[in-house]
């Protein structure tokens, strides 16, 4: 950090017991800090971790070194006073441990904090410190800033260096912060990434990833609508893009082909999925070969959902692992295609809100693989993605993420600045509105349907467009738009009655939709009804005397027939 901010005391959990920076608010016990904090430092010459176990400090010696990462932001003026708590081994999304205690989550008392970097975000979002660092290998620092209600920024893979941390997954750990001040974690951000300051930009699209909202345990009037309405009034409604995730990483990712075998009930498992496995297989695998020697040997009391991952059989061929090497390798390029220098993507950062404590929900399977599927997306890729707070549903916290491609970290942090306040307040006003919760859903959905449609009609898929804009009129049957957009799209697809019938129901929704008119001009000029479609344009130049489409059309049906 800056020396003009060396008065900024922070703490730094480094998910796997991290290093603890430490403000001057903090003068309690461990129980009146929430259990965030052991008394074991991390990666700091001559002091052992615990990496949430106490058999792993038992049978570890000292650290030799301090984590380049930590130097660095000490020299910016930080003090290293002591550590913060994770999970076993650093092993689980729970934030459980029941070795130490697990951390209370301050937005929600009674429910998992999130892991693996529990401790680390439990002691930002108790206002305890500024920023704190965790690992993220497949959600360890964004699962408990959603769970919490706080920033969490998952840098892209490599971009901040690993050494002077315990290794979890080598392909897929990322050293990542927590705020809840979008311009300390943008500050810190910059020493972290050793990058300076560049020349802002505004993300030039906004790719709505529609099909990962779809079953989010959150209205989203509540969470896309928020980011959808936020986008519009920063930088307009021709940002936006809607996308199906799922449809564009099978069509981009052909090594995932090789990774699509039937299920047991014999149907295909989707592209998400498939990520997730491919993740978890990955973080199992090369957590075992840098310490199954040691669990084999000390046999240390897991976690029920660790143990599982780590004591079940577990056999690998070489040809596994370099398919999902492989895999990795396309999903970097698939995202960096689709975002290039200047595209943010939009996905929920869970699909559901944190389980009770003590609770077996979040070992389930379905639990974890709604999550996976979620997360294994930055974690694969090595995209750079950041969660963001959009307040509280049903008493617990909601957040949304954005990504940017691989090694865009600054301009996602940038972006970040730009859309936080705004994002607030939209999220203020959703959770203040007093409209029927069902009507308002049904007409955000026709919204987002009507965009979807707009989107497939400029890729030229008509009968796709027409679809969609079918699925808006169903949910709102009385927005002119929905129908004259549909008719446009059936002009082109050469469905001319279609078309005709299509606006004459927007005109008499809306007598002065000049779209309407001119479009329904054509339709009857296709099909030969040349004195209607002439009086069509007619009017149409009436309602808008600057039409040209509309004047070239009436002069030459008029020239036809003098």
């Amino acid at each position: 950090m800056a020396s003009q901010s060396a008065n900024v005391w922070v703490l730094l959990g480094l998910g796997i017991a991290g290093i603890l920076l430490l403000t001057r608010k903090l003068k309690h016990t461990v129980r009146q800090d929430l259990g965030a904090f052991i008394q074991i430092i991390f990666d700091i010459e001559g002091h052992v971790s615990t990496f949430g176990h106490p058999d792993w400090a038992r049978t570890h010696e000292a650290a030799s070194s301090t984590s380049p990462v930590v130097s660095a932001l000490v020299e910016g003026g930080a003090t290293c006073l002591g550590t913060t708590l994770v999970d076993d081994l650093a092993y689980g999304i729970s934030g459980e441990n029941k070795h130490y205690g697990t951390p209370t989550n301050p937005s929600v008392p009674a429910r998992v904090p999130g892991g693996s970097s529990s401790g680390a975000a439990v002691a930002v979002a108790a206002n305890f410190v500024d920023f704190s660092l965790g690992i993220d290998t497949v959600g360890g620092v964004r699962v408990p800033a959603g769970f919490c209600g706080i920033l969490g920024f998952r840098p892209s893979y490599g971009a901040v260096p690993h050494v002077g941390i315990i290794p979890i997954s080598t392909s897929l750990d990322t050293i990542g912060l927590f705020a809840k001040d979008p311009h300390i974690l943008c500050r810190v951000g910059h020493v972290l990434l050793q990058a300076p300051f560049v020349t802002h930009r505004n993300p030039r699209q906004i790719v709505v990833a529609d099909d990962c909202f779809q079953h989010l345990n959150v209205p989203l009037e509540r969470s896309l609508q928020v980011v959808i309405k936020a986008t519009e009034k920063l930088f307009g409604r021709q940002v936006l893009k809607h996308i199906n995730l799922e449809d564009y990483i099978s069509a981009k990712v052909p090594s995932l082909k090789e990774h699509s075998n039937q299920n047991t009930n014999g149907e295909l498992k989707s592209s998400l999925k498939l990520l997730a496995n491919i993740a978890q297989f990955l973080q199992r695998h090369e957590f075992k070969l840098k310490h199954d020697e040691w669990t084999n040997t000390v046999n240390p009391d897991l976690h029920p959902a660790v143990s599982a991952q780590l004591h079940g059989k577990f056999e690998v061929s070489d040809a596994e692992i370099e398919k999902s090497k492989s895999v990795r390798s396309d999903m970097r390029a698939a995202l960096n295609m689709l975002l290039k220098d200047d595209g943010i993507l939009v996905i929920p950062t869970v699909a559901d809100p944190p389980p009770k404590l003590g609770g077996k929900e979040i070992q389930s399977e379905d639990y974890q693989s709604r999550a996976f599927r979620l997360l294994s997306i930055a974690s694969l890729s090595g995209c750079c993605q950041v969660t963001i707070p959009l307040g509280f549903y049903d008493k617990c916290p909601v957040s949304v993420s954005l990504i940017a491609r691989h090694g865009n970290d600054l301009f996602l942090l940038e972006t970040l600045e730009t859309m936080y306040t705004t994002l607030q307040e939209q999220a203020d006003v959703a959770s203040k509105a007093k409209s029927s919760r069902n009507v308002v859903s049904k007409e955000e959905s026709a919204e987002i349907a009507k965009e979807k449609g707009n989107q497939a009609y400029k890729d030229k898929q008509w009968q796709k467009a027409i679809g969609f804009y079918s699925e808006a009129i169903k949910l709102s049957g009385n927005n002119a738009t929905y129908y004259s957009n549909r008719a446009q799209a059936y002009l082109e697809h050469g469905s001319y009655l279609q078309a005709e019938a299509d606006c004459t129901k927007a005109i008499n929704l809306d007598k002065k939709n000049v779209k309407a008119y001119f479009r329904r001009g054509t339709a009857r000029e296709m099909l030969g009804f040349y004195k209607d479609a002439i009086d069509d344009f007619k009017y149409a130049l009436v309602l808008e005397p600057t039409n040209k489409r509309a004047a070239a059309a009436a002069e030459r049906l008029r020239k036809l027939f003098q």
